[in-house]
């Protein structure tokens, strides 16, 4: 299925420039304007206030880990690397960084407001995949509880079809999902120490 691709109104968004002073700093800022985006400077360092930035643009060749208020590959918003030096371990820290798009430098009279959809739209795109391992990775540790569950309360003596019915009724009479019974079933089982009390559990 194709992604279907949304072309945002930039007017009033705010990009944040990494970047020594420079003529790739004037040149951008001259396109940004044009396009309608606020632009704040920034060097050394990217500060705090920078978060609040719809865009970010750093320099690919002097940047280092330090200047940035979060982790590699953290950034909350698109970021667009400037590149003047194709040296392999510098692309190699500038994809690590998550660059989402790039500008080669110098900076010219065009670029920007491409480089500006195509960082929005990867960042989207890898935004939205990252939620979908994260619900993937919680629906697979809550089956894993689920069959845990099962076994603790087959080790009590019910088969493991009972034990799965009985879950569900402790579900059905707390209106719960079947998932939530099953993380208080094994808490209350790590609580008691497997104690063969039945009735903490019904």
């Amino acid at each position: 299925m194709t992604r279907r691709v949304h072309i945002p109104n930039l007017g009033g968004a705010q990009a944040a420039i990494l970047h020594r002073p420079h003529v790739t700093v004037v040149a951008l800022t001259r396109q940004l304007a044009a396009i309608g985006l606020e632009v704040t400077q920034h060097w050394p360092d990217l500060g705090s206030s920078a978060l609040a930035a719809d865009f970010v643009f750093f320099d690919a060749d002097l940047g280092h880990d330090e200047q940035f208020p979060w982790k590699p590959g953290a950034a909350p918003m698109p970021m667009i690397a400037l590149i003047g030096s194709e040296a392999p371990g510098r692309i190699e820290w500038a994809l690590n960084h998550g660059a989402d798009a790039q500008l080669l430098k110098p900076v010219g009279d065009s670029g920007v407001y491409s480089a500006l959809l195509i960082a929005q739209q990867s960042f989207e795109a890898r935004r939205e995949q990252a939620a979908k391992i994260a619900g993937l990775r919680a629906r697979l540790a809550d089956r894993q509880t689920v069959v845990r569950a099962v076994v603790l309360l087959a080790a009590r003596g019910r088969s493991e079809a009972d034990a799965y019915d009985h879950l569900r009724q402790l579900a059905m009479t707390r209106r719960e999902t079947i998932e939530q019974a099953a993380h208080r079933v094994v808490a209350q089982f790590s609580q008691d120490g497997g104690r063969n009390d039945r009735s903490e559990h019904s």
